[in-house]
């Protein structure tokens, strides 16, 4: 929709910041033009029924390992991004990360200038890059390769610092044990966006980087020292500090609901948590198997895993998993919304386009089951 005007009844609508019910919802010439009270509300232009459905801001994925039958590490090409980004936003993303896991340097350098040349050339959704790996830890590798797992050297550094020049948000998940304090210093100072993950690190050393500049924490939960009784590890670190947020796979697999729920009541402010898809190749397809760099992961069941069960990203959409934060874990609507849009969105910079753009909005069905664009409805 680029002209004329459209009325939206009988539905809801989530701003970014609140959910509004019993309103009819009019954009004109491709905005947001006005919320009025339904019952006194007069009809502009084509008039649609949402039959209770929600019209919503596009989701905003910062783990987008995959999609479309492809993996980014397979081919790390401008080519596979654009790919992915079509996949996902399918699955209603407006803004994602297409994400590196761990792999040579040579892959690590040839996903940077891909996602460089990427943003350059304006492939729609790709809002950076995000490098998770290889600087983790072997204890926490997941399903990581622990032969490419490393430290960081000058020359990673360097490296990482000139691409975050070139790129509007780069985002590197890595380990204290493989990265020093003065070199997460130097990388937020670059204004990159630092992620805790894949790491074994006790409270404290996480609190030091954190303090040191590290904003974020991967995946809350997998592949990370865990709370416990005298040693509260990463996980403690990620929800008694208010500077960091956490990326969630709310599946239900990866984290059980009702631990989501003591993490979501536990959570310090400002920082907040937010979802994530970590999607790998098998994205807006049917597809049940496919290759890692040469090892077999296995969709079954909602489950991604390896030969020998471990888990390898996740089978899930950010539709998915906001079903599962309200159904499951017992979060309100208008806050497992913001957890796919507008918290991850401010965490890469980003602020809610105001009035809001018919086409990147979405319409979510009331059983947060399905949705689709609005700009592919008419």
């Amino acid at each position: 929709m680029t002209s004329g005007s459209v009325t939206f009844r009988n539905g809801a609508l989530f701003d970014g910041g609140r959910l509004h019910f019993g309103v009819a919802i009019i954009f004109r010439d491709g905005s947001l033009a006005a919320l009025l009270p339904e019952e006194t509300a007069r009809n502009e232009g084509e008039v649609i029924d949402l039959n209770g459905d929600i019209l919503c801001p596009g989701y905003v994925d910062l783990q987008v390992n995959g999609g479309d039958g492809i993996m980014f590490n397979d081919d790390p090409s401008v080519s596979t991004i654009r790919r992915m980004a079509a996949a996902h936003r399918r699955l209603g993303v407006v803004s994602l990360l297409p994400t590196l896991i761990t792999d040579t340097p040579e892959k690590t350098g040839a996903a940077i200038n891909a996602a460089i040349q990427a943003v350059r050339q304006s492939v729609p959704g790709v809002a950076g890059l995000h490098l998770e790996g290889p600087h983790l830890s072997i204890a926490r590798k997941g399903a990581h390769d622990g032969a490419l797992i490393r430290p960081m050297e000058d020359g990673d550094l360097k490296a990482l610092i000139a691409a975050a020049d070139e790129l509007p948000c780069l985002m590197v998940t890595l380990a204290p044990e493989s990265v020093s304090v003065q070199q997460v210093q130097a990388l937020f100072n670059a204004g990159i966006l630092v992620s805790l993950g894949h790491s074994d690190a006790d409270f404290a050393t996480c609190q030091s980087y954190a303090a040191a500049g590290a904003r974020c924490v991967t995946h809350l939960f997998n592949a990370m020292s865990q709370m416990g009784s005298r040693e509260p590890g990463l996980v403690g670190a990620a929800l008694a500090n208010g500077g960091l947020s956490a990326g969630l796979i709310a599946d239900g697999i990866h984290v059980h609901p009702e631990v989501m729920r003591a993490a979501w009541a536990a959570k310090t402010a400002p920082g907040q948590i937010f979802l994530v898809s970590d999607a790998m190749a098998v994205a807006g397809t049917d597809q049940t198997v496919f290759e890692l760099e040469g090892r077999r992961i296995t969709r079954t069941e909602r489950r991604l895993t390896l030969d020998d069960g471990t888990l390898a990203g996740a089978d899930l959409d950010l539709t998915t998993a906001i079903h599962t934060l309200v159904s499951q874990v017992g979060v309100p609507l208008q806050d497992a919304l913001a957890a796919a849009t507008t918290y991850p969105a401010s965490l890469i910079g980003q602020t809610s386009a105001q009035p809001l753009p018919y086409s990147l909005m979405i319409r979510i069905s009331a059983a947060l089951d399905s949705c689709a664009w609005l700009s592919e409805l008419n």
